[in-house]
């Protein structure tokens, strides 16, 4: 290579660099905010959590978990879709902050598929529906046939209106067509706990919430909500096998980024969140929750959430739910 070749070359290359967005060349140089838009201890919290301190020692930045919890997830979603592009403000969003509540708020403060920048499908959570022994029934198909000839009679609770274990209920509603009346509470912990008192008579919740009482023989649980069974239970059928077919519903978490993210930034985010869902030791903690991981590039997660946002979108219309 001549001299002049060679300082060219070089010429070339140090503009290329400087032209790059700062962030994207050295990705992070300062702490990053990780926020949770719900309360601490649920499992969004808990993984943002375990991601957290493993790319804090992976890079030696700080990532610092923040809880803004409020509307529904939207007041700490809104936080991070204001916030600047570089990468160094992050969500850890839900089927709720992200496919359901633009459907479910009259007044969003955010368009979801407008306002961030998806970067990797983080885990889905597993759901069971889960009977209290009084009623009488062992099977989705005894359940269905039981609520059909007592329309309007059984009950199932929920977390809240517009929560994955209300859209579960009214899905298993419209796609098994029966009329069962909804009970909404603020939260799993007390939906499940007038279960277990017979106050109601079936829920559509998380695994970690109920299977411990199906272990005990308190609660029954007779269909998985996605379209595979789980390692957790796999002795339970899906409701899909079990005559609802294509019935699925995960209440799943995602990172997500403001909008207009540097590409190099999201991509190193996203291998980041992927080496950390693939370790051992965070599969096994996934297990123990009732959990799985499914590697998706942004773009694939992007797809993802588009589907999950069409699909909620029309059941919460065809249903007429509203959260104000």
């Amino acid at each position: 290579m001549s001299r002049r070749t060679f300082c060219v070359t070089v010429l070339t290359a140090a503009t290329f660099a400087f032209a790059l967005p700062a962030a994207a060349q050295s990705y992070p140089t300062k702490p990053v905010r990780l926020i949770v838009p719900f309360p601490a201890g649920g499992i969004a919290d808990v993984f943002a959590r375990v991601i957290g301190a493993r790319l804090s020692e992976a890079w030696g930045q700080p990532v610092l978990v923040e809880n803004r919890p409020g509307a529904g997830g939207n007041i700490g979603a809104d936080l991070v879709a204001k916030a600047p592009a570089d990468g160094y403000t992050l969500l850890m969003g839900s089927i709720g902050t992200q496919a359901v509540n633009v459907s479910l708020f009259r007044n969003m403060p955010y368009d979801p598929a407008k306002d961030f920048t998806p970067v990797a499908l983080v885990l889905e959570a597993e759901s069971l529906l889960a009977l209290h022994p009084s009623i009488g029934v062992s099977t989705p198909a005894e359940l269905i046939a039981l609520a059909r000839a007592q329309p309007g009679k059984l009950s199932y609770g929920s977390a809240g209106v517009g929560t994955a274990s209300h859209l579960a209920g009214e899905l298993f509603k419209s796609m098994a067509r029966v009329d069962i009346a909804h009970i909404p509470y603020k939260g799993n912990v007390p939906a499940i706990t007038d279960l277990l008192a017979g106050q109601t008579q079936m829920v559509f919740a998380t695994m970690p919430t109920v299977l411990p009482h199906v272990k005990a023989g308190k609660l029954k649980g007779v269909a998985v909500l996605g379209l595979n069974r789980s390692a957790a239970a796999p002795e339970v059928p899906t409701l899909a096998e079990s005559g609802l077919g294509g019935f699925e519903v995960n209440n799943w978490i995602g990172m997500f980024g403001p909008a207009g993210m540097p590409p190099t930034v999201t991509a190193r985010l996203n291998a980041a969140v992927l080496e950390v869902m693939r370790s051992p030791e965070v599969r096994q903690r996934m297990l123990a929750e009732g959990a799985r991981f499914t590697a998706t590039t942004p773009e694939q997660f992007a797809a993802f959430v588009a589907a999950e946002t069409a699909k909620w979108g029309k059941l919460i219309r065809d249903v007429g739910i509203r959260a104000d």
